[in-house]
């Protein structure tokens, strides 16, 4: 019997069959590595203990030395930002010194970003489950909450480097299925260049969201994780390359699956950024340029295999 192969689908970013079959091979055991950039990858369990605990640390460092701190934010996440939150309530730490950036916000067909009162949005969510979550005695002053706007959208990279002097003290991020980091998505207009070197320059900006990104987020919470493909906004704004770049700590985490069942869009894409070339067909693949902390869970690390009877 002649092997049945054909090309991947013309609007996949990333179509080099010899290193996608590369890396949907790659054992669990051969995972972990640390490159000569300093990024390392580790494989564990779960997570979400490290990325709570990064957080207040910082927090609490910004507290006892009296220093800014800068934390550049994904969102939505409130089940970590409630365990922050009530841990900064307990150990009475004060975050007067602590400044939020959210990562990126959604934004209309014509570019206008939503306000903090969109219900499905990044900063009414980080605002509701961290900021409003902290006592007010303790909670930084809503001033230190910078978040996407359409005033301050042509300075948001800037703020960041003024604030956090050149750039955040760290910045928390994961893979989209379309491999984005941020909503930095490949093959748009707005980040559209070859070039590594160019591409890891570029500051914030809307960006016009690649198709995967729609489909991804149809099957989130804040979308009724349902497939209302149209329910999604085309546009979004986010934080650049540059910003990435910029920080002075950088913690990458792959552990998102559908509602915590085997199935996970984000298992293949793991791999790609972690274990392929760094290009901006693939954007969080430049981590692998820079000191960064990469947790992988076990479950995006189980092996892709054929599931011949799990049918839909």
């Amino acid at each position: 019997m002649s092997e049945f192969s054909f090309n991947p689908a013309p609007w996949i970013p990333f179509k080099d069959k010899e290193v996608l079959d590369r890396v949907r091979n790659i054992k669990r055991e051969d995972m972990e590595y640390t490159n000569e950039n300093g990024c390392q990858v580790k494989v564990v369990p779960d997570f979400g203990a490290f990325y709570v605990g990064d957080i207040l640390m910082r927090m609490k460092m910004s507290d006892d030395l009296d220093q800014t701190c800068v934390l550049i934010l994904p969102n939505p996440d409130p089940y970590s930002y409630i365990q922050v939150a009530e841990l900064v309530n307990q150990f009475r730490i004060n975050c007067r010194n602590v400044h939020l950036f959210a990562m990126d916000e959604w934004a209309d067909d014509a570019g206008n970003i939503a306000p903090i009162t969109y219900e499905a949005g990044f900063s009414y969510s980080l605002v509701k489950y961290l900021v409003n979550n902290i006592d007010e005695s303790l909670r930084m002053p809503m001033e230190n909450v910078h978040y996407p706007t359409n005033e301050n959208a042509a300075d948001y990279t800037n703020l960041i480097e003024e604030i956090g002097n050149g750039g955040a003290d760290a910045c928390y991020s994961g893979p989209g299925w379309a491999g984005h980091v941020g909503f930095v998505d490949p093959c748009t207009p707005e980040f559209g260049t070859d070039s590594v070197e160019e591409f890891i320059e570029m500051g914030s900006r809307i960006v016009t969201l690649h198709p995967l990104t729609i489909v991804q987020n149809s099957l989130h919470g804040t979308f009724g994780q349902s497939g209302d493909l149209a329910s999604v906004p085309p546009k979004a704004f986010t934080i650049g390359p540059r910003d990435v770049k910029n920080s002075k700590y950088r913690l990458e985490m792959h552990g998102i699956t559908t509602s915590g069942t085997h199935s996970a869009w984000q298992r293949m894409i793991s791999r790609l950024v972690l274990y392929g070339p760094v290009t901006p067909l693939v954007p969080s693949s430049i981590l692998q340029l820079w000191p960064t902390t990469v947790y992988v869970s076990e479950a995006i690390a189980a092996p892709i295999a054929v599931n011949e009877l799990a049918g839909y």
